[in-house]
């Protein structure tokens, strides 16, 4: 599949932040000024977040997770309690490639507006869609009112709904500046919005895990660390932050990136040999690194043995000029001294030792990367492809867990079988493009069935869920390499079949997956709607469209910012054509996906095919970000009918205690 890069760099721009707020007192969002303004905010003291930390297992996945043991106790060094401004440091970008200097380049820009500009004109270009992005009016958003999230209760439900809703905002906000061939980037538009609107969580520096981020977590934009309070700073790789002590003004440094661009050393995965900012920016004269800044905080932190998160970052497999940034946990610096770099200059270098017992984070990378370049080395295989090579990527069938109590008897199939064919009022139409299909062309006839958009970006995300998504089919003039055909294509990632242990067999890949990205169809037969209650009797493979998850209206969430929708459809979207799809006979590796109160995974009604048989295809894609070795899953719904009603529905079965673990978990499904 030909990936197409994302983004594009922009000379300037605007991005605007309010007073930031504490975690558990996020104000009811508030929108910006009108286009073309910005908002001046003053300097004040804000106190740090009291907290300590602690690790409790995880019902999930088994392995401990940070949450907060207590809001009251303060986090003490040496005696000395921590309290801080809330402010970004203005360091040098940690990385000096040339598309971060750009980026740079970028924020210092927007620092200089924040700091000096407090009204300026708005622009004579401002389009509709911004228009309705900054009102005049500083009004609570009523669509945003309705998402608020789970702050007090549930720091990780907060942390994965704000990541969902920048990236919702983000892949929207790219679609409709393509139509206008904006060159401005979405990452930054989404976040500074999302910032805007009080939408940041984790606005006070602290030093030790953040509530919410988990260890293994991925990001793919800076700015998303930003916005959940991992790493403040949009372009510095030293995070820090002031320390008062005995009447002398002292700074810790609270989070570190590894971007690659100093000269790091991080082959071994619990050792981090940092090298200090400063000393290479491009456009400067280069010089010895001095003891100021970050290097500073750097070397307090070393003496006052503090606790330090560090990002580590790779690149992105499927984007190769992109990077993933992945939260590695908790170090602390052994040692650091002084040598001559590469360039004959000074650096600071700093010796990082992981904390012991924390879960595994880029190490899962390093391993998984292995068993795709050859999945001979991955250990306890019992079968390398359970597809036999019908699939793009072979499919490993692993147990690390023994004790297998289910057999697998299926026969694998890519595809849907239908007894009869479907009648569908809606006809298809082939578009006549010479090439690929563009955004906004009025011309197109599957821009045009998609509601005047194309419903992937041009990495091949989905942008948002519809009742129904077009494709272009077999039948249309554009190529194959047209971005409006993704899942017809088939899988691209590389899975394995696992045992669970406790929920059978489960579903997972070896690669990093990206918000919207495409993950498999759910293949098999398609059951009759009136011999629904003979034909799934003891069928533990059963894919019902009637059962939708609410997770569905919460991921388009975002998009109301841009535009005034209704999610109401999508709930509504299969009155008229129920589908049932039965993988016990036959399927692929959807039939493995396991159910989750908590999803990583939804799923998208996506139509590309002509003539008599024409159906629609059930296609899965990502919710959120999702690491390496995570088991993919999706919200069954609830099957069966309430206790007390049984016998009352064709869909009557006894309810399943569900398994998921998720804190938020319905108790059966």
């Amino acid at each position: 599949m030909s990936i197409v890069k994302e983004e594009a760099a922009t000379d300037e721009e605007q991005e605007q932040s309010l007073k930031p707020k504490p975690l558990l007192s996020v104000a009811a969002p508030m929108f910006p000024a009108p286009s073309g303004y910005a908002l001046a905010s003053k300097s004040v003291d804000q106190p740090l977040l009291n907290l300590t930390t602690t690790f409790r297992p995880s019902s999930s996945a088994g392995q401990p997770s940070p949450v907060p043991a207590s809001f009251d106790a303060p986090i003490c060094v040496e005696g000395t309690p921590i309290s801080g401004e809330f402010s970004t440091p203005r360091d040098e970008d940690e990385s000096s490639s040339r598309k971060d200097y750009k980026r740079s380049r970028e924020l210092k820009k927007l620092a200089l507006v924040r700091r000096s500009i407090k009204r300026a004109r708005p622009t004579k270009d401002s389009d509709e869609a911004n228009a309705k992005l900054r009102s005049r009016k500083s009004v609570p958003n009523k669509e945003l009112c309705v998402w608020q999230p789970s702050l007090s209760d549930n720091p990780r439900a907060s942390a994965e709904e704000t990541m969902i809703m920048f990236d919702s905002l983000r892949r929207r906000t790219m679609q409709l500046d393509e139509k206008k061939d904006s060159t401005k980037r979405a990452d930054l538009k989404a976040g500074a919005l999302m910032m805007q609107n009080n939408m940041r969580i984790n606005n006070a520096k602290m030093v030790g895990h953040v509530p919410g981020i988990e260890v293994g977590d991925i990001f793919f934009y800076r700015i998303e660390m930003c916005i959940v309070g991992l790493h403040a700073p949009a372009m510095a790789g030293i995070d820090y932050m002031p320390l008062r002590s005995v009447g002398k003004d002292e700074t810790l440094a609270v989070c570190i990136i590894s971007s690659g661009g100093y000269e790091n050393e991080e082959d071994d995965t619990d050792i981090l040999v940092y090298t200090g900012q400063g000393g290479n920016s491009r456009g400067k004269e280069k010089h010895d690194q001095k003891l100021e800044r970050g290097n500073l905080a750097l070397m307090n932190s070393k003496n006052k043995n503090t606790q330090i998160r560090v990002v580590r970052s790779t690149h992105d497999p499927f984007r190769h000029s992109e990077k993933i940034y992945i939260y590695d946990g908790l170090y602390r610096i052994e040692e650091s001294w002084m040598e001559k770099a590469k360039n004959g200059f000074n650096v600071f270098k700093y010796k990082l030792r992981r904390e012991p017992g924390q879960p595994d984070g880029i190490s899962v990378w390093k391993i998984a990367q292995k068993w795709k370049e050859n999945p001979a080395t991955r250990e306890n295989v019992i079968q390398l492809d359970l597809s036999s090579n019908v699939e793009n990527l072979p499919v490993c069938l692993v147990n690390d867990v023994g004790n297998v109590n289910g057999s697998i008897h299926f026969n694998y199939v890519t595809g849907v079988k239908y007894l009869r064919p479907l009648s569908r009022e809606k006809q298809l139409q082939s578009c006549k493009c010479p090439s690929v299909c563009l955004p906004g062309d009025t011309d197109c006839s599957c821009v045009q069935q998609n509601g005047g958009d194309l419903p992937y970006t041009s990495s091949g995300l989905l942008v948002k869920h519809t009742p129904m998504l077009y494709e272009c089919s077999s039948n249309c003039l554009c190529s194959e390499n047209c971005r409006n055909r993704v899942t017809q294509k088939g899988i691209i990632l590389n899975f394995e079949v696992f045992w669970t242990g406790d929920r059978g067999w489960g579903l997972r890949s070896w690669d990093p997956i990206h918000a919207g990205a495409f993950i498999c169809e759910y293949a098999g037969e398609v059951i009759n709607e009136a011999k629904m209650n003979v034909d799934v009797k003891g069928d533990d493979y059963i894919f019902d469209t009637s059962c939708p998850s609410d997770k569905v209206s919460r991921w388009n969430q975002g998009t109301e910012l841009l535009e005034k929708t209704s999610t109401s459809a999508i709930t509504e979207s299969f009155k008229q054509l129920p589908i049932i799809i039965s993988a016990k006979d036959s399927g692929n590796v959807a039939r493995f996906l396991n159910h989750s109160c908590s999803p990583n995974l939804l799923w998208q009604a996506v139509q590309y095919d002509h003539g008599d048989d024409r159906y629609p295809h059930i296609m899965f894609f990502a919710i959120k970000h999702i690491p390496p070795m995570t088991e993919l899953t999706y919200d069954y719904g609830t099957r069966g009918a309430p206790p007390g009603f049984e016998g009352q529905s064709r869909k009557v079965c006894k309810l399943k205690p569900c398994l998921c673990g998720s804190t938020n978990c319905r108790g059966c499904f």
